[in-house]
């Protein structure tokens, strides 16, 4: 399991994925952990997929995360009597609670609190963004809209509404069955669409109960509002550029995105940039300059994770695009300012022993030539905090649950072996030394770092460090 990069690459499985052997080639390529995508398939195609990834983990015998990805509310226009209208610019299109088919001057909008929400002045986005109506008033069951930017528009088409916070839960009926689902399944990790505000957070944890972690997506302006509320509350963030572009000026997002990224660091929460990273390989074997540049971006920007969607899950050229990212990843951690630039924006360590720990890791492996830094952790937050200071040196993170090991599969730089052999110091260091060599991360006379917790079995005692060489 020698470690070829640091940053991970979290690929979504879908109808591209029609065997174990395909799963095994993308994690043999790169792939560190996978999406479940419950917007589109049905239980029976994810309890496939999810079958055949553990049953390449064990072969591979390495921890891989599965996360699923829930689909949240979907907001849609109703339909109209002709299947499709043409909207003018500047003509007036109503939009109301009366199932009955539309025209080109009103359609169903099946969202009352969309109507309470709105008030005139406000926009509406329909069709992610291509259509853009402004709100000139606002009755009990219906709004009054003049058409800003037109063009076709048929039936059952998306709507945004960026400058309300609506009344709605970000979990549907619909994500309450996938969400029992894909807990008795067993996945690691949980993606919250939808998120609005801190409060859907606590919402999604008590159903969620710690059978799994918790991903964020940002993806509307009112979560980007309170995103540090909102990451300090879950275990990980997703950057979700698709909704979050539309909701957004689209020249807003890069820098919204470094926001984000640099605000996970700082709090310690693993962050994955995604959406359309890779797009053109869906159809072509080679990405397109703007898209290699995107990726290398969000590698050097301090992301733990960058994701591809639709390249992995329907696109003709999945390994290709694996191996694609993989290779942007090497080529930026191997270049000369890489290191330079996470050390720029190092978040500042608190007064805390773990904290102090991780900091001398840091500096130690930036004095002394550190072949691996080797942690023992119960929970996994001290290989978090390991990875939070981004050290030069790889970090591998030794458990005794799987639980913890596939939920590191996100974080930048940690790789996992799970090692219950924990009774006192001396046989760790002993454990670590004889791991590092048989993982290919250390060999004779390199110098190895060790962190631990004594007592030794309890979360969140990290407060010892050792310097070993393998003889």
């Amino acid at each position: 399991m020698t470690p070829d990069k640091k940053v991970k690459i979290l690929a979504t499985l879908g109808p591209a994925t029609r065997s174990i052997d395909d799963v095994r080639d993308l994690v043999e390529s790169g792939v560190n952990l996978f999406r479940l995508n419950f917007s589109h398939g049905e239980h029976a195609d994810h309890a496939l997929r999810f079958g055949w990834i553990r049953e390449v983990e064990r072969e591979l015998n390495q921890p891989i995360g599965i996360l699923m990805d829930l689909q949240g509310p979907k907001l849609r226009v109703g339909r109209f009597a002709e299947g499709k209208v043409q909207l003018t610019r500047g003509q007036a299109l109503r939009l109301d609670l009366d199932p009955t088919p539309g025209d080109s001057t009103r359609v169903n909008l099946p969202h009352p609190e969309i109507i309470d929400a709105l008030q005139p002045g406000m926009t509406l986005l329909v069709d992610d963004g291509r259509l853009r109506l402004t709100v000139i008033a606002k009755h009990a069951n219906a709004i009054d809209t003049r058409v800003v930017a037109g063009g076709e528009l048929s039936d059952r088409k998306g709507v945004n509404v960026p400058e309300a916070v609506l009344e709605l839960s970000p979990l549907t009926d619909k994500d309450r069955l996938d969400l029992a689902f894909g807990l008795e399944l067993g996945v690691d990790w949980v993606a919250l669409s939808f998120v609005q505000r801190p409060q859907d957070i606590h919402e999604a944890r008590s159903l969620i109960d710690g059978r799994a972690f918790l991903m964020a997506k940002i993806e509307k302006p009112s979560a980007v509002q309170h995103l540090r509320e909102i990451a300090r509350l879950s275990d990980a963030i997703m950057v979700a550029r698709g909704d979050l572009g539309v909701e957004v000026p689209a020249e807003n997002v890069p820098r919204i995105q470094k926001n984000i990224v640099r605000t996970c660091r700082q709090l310690g929460r693993p962050v994955v940039v995604a959406t359309q990273m890779l797009e053109s390989m869906r159809f072509s074997p080679a990405p397109t300059r703007a898209e290699v540049t995107d990726v290398a971006n969000a590698v050097a920007e301090g992301a733990d994770a960058v994701m591809l969607s639709a390249e992995t899950a329907s696109g003709d050229y999945p390994l290709e695009a694996v191996s694609m990212m993989s290779k942007i990843i090497r080529q930026v951690e191997s270049g000369p300012d890489y290191q330079a630039q996470l050390d720029v924006h190092r978040p500042s360590a608190e007064a805390t022993l773990p904290d102090a720990i991780s900091c001398a890791i840091r500096r130690i492996s930036g004095i002394l030539p550190i072949a691996v830094l080797v942690n023992y952790t119960e929970s996994g937050r001290s290989s978090l905090r390991a990875s939070r200071e981004r050290p030069g040196t790889p970090i591998l993170s030794l458990t005794p649950n799987v639980a913890t090991a596939r939920k590191l599969t996100v974080a930048w730089g940690v790789y996992s072996v799970i090692d219950a052999r924990m009774h006192d110091m001396e046989q760790i260091c002993l454990n670590a030394l004889e791991l590092a060599r048989a993982q290919g991360m250390a060999g004779t006379g390199d110098t190895v770092l060790i962190t631990a917790g004594v007592p030794l079995g309890q979360p969140g005692t990290t407060n010892s460090l050792r310097i070993e060489t393998l003889n």
